[in-house]
């Protein structure tokens, strides 16, 4: 699944109407809620603040608003496009500002799903993955290898600390766990400490880096 990492604004015109989306990461609904009242505060002179969120890892929670567009034609758009991005934990707002001109349904479920997307491409949207977070302990003729291993297999090294040996933290992607063992297992025939092995979701930063997730 994905998540939102940084918030995005993203704005589309459809026949001078103007289409403003905020794309917003929530942890409850509640939080939600109160970034609809703070837009709909900034935005008081739009004609509609429609929105959509879905929250929980399963998308527990879904709730749509048309905000006086004619039913099915705002909400629950937005709310498509959330789903079928399947970014978790993610509120959508759309506020449109009226052009003068009826766009019909077919135009403004258009619209609001145009001006959904343009938000979350505008928005720093990563993938979570599962991992095992660990510590290593090698000397310093093995970590030139060791680097070489998990530069191989997408592995991260953070937290290095150079002492008598190299020990450093980890974070493995979970399908290429088994993997990384073997060849270290491989490669320097038990000289290598692994300690601490534990459960850790992370995502890749687009700019480089992990962002480990509580």
């Amino acid at each position: 699944m994905k998540i939102v990492l940084e918030n995005g604004v993203g704005e589309i015109e459809e026949k001078k109407s103007r289409f403003i989306a905020h794309v917003f990461k929530v942890n409850s609904e509640e939080e939600a809620i109160d970034y609809i009242n703070k837009v709909k505060k900034t935005y008081w002179d739009a004609r509609h603040n429609c929105y959509a969120y879905v929250c929980g890892d399963n998308n527990d929670i879904q709730r749509f608003s048309d905000d006086g567009e004619p039913q099915g034609t705002a909400g629950k758009p937005i709310l498509e496009i959330l789903l079928n991005s399947d970014v978790r934990n993610c509120l959508i707002i759309v506020t449109r500002y009226f052009g003068g001109v009826l766009l019909g349904t077919g135009g403004l479920i258009r619209a609001y799903q145009m001006a959904s997307k343009e938000g979350l491409n505008n928005s720093d949207v990563v993938q979570m993955q599962d991992g095992i977070s660990c510590d290593i302990k090698v000397d310093y003729n093995a970590y030139g290898k060791l680097q070489y291993i998990c530069g191989e297999l997408g592995i991260e090294m953070m937290n290095t600390d150079f002492g008598e040996n190299v020990e450093l933290n980890i974070i493995i992607p979970e399908e290429n766990y088994e993997t990384f063992i073997r060849k270290i297992s491989d490669a320097f025939a038990g000289k290598v400490v692994v300690e601490n092995e534990c459960g850790q979701k992370f995502c890749k930063k687009s700019n480089g880096g992990i962002f480990l997730v509580n």
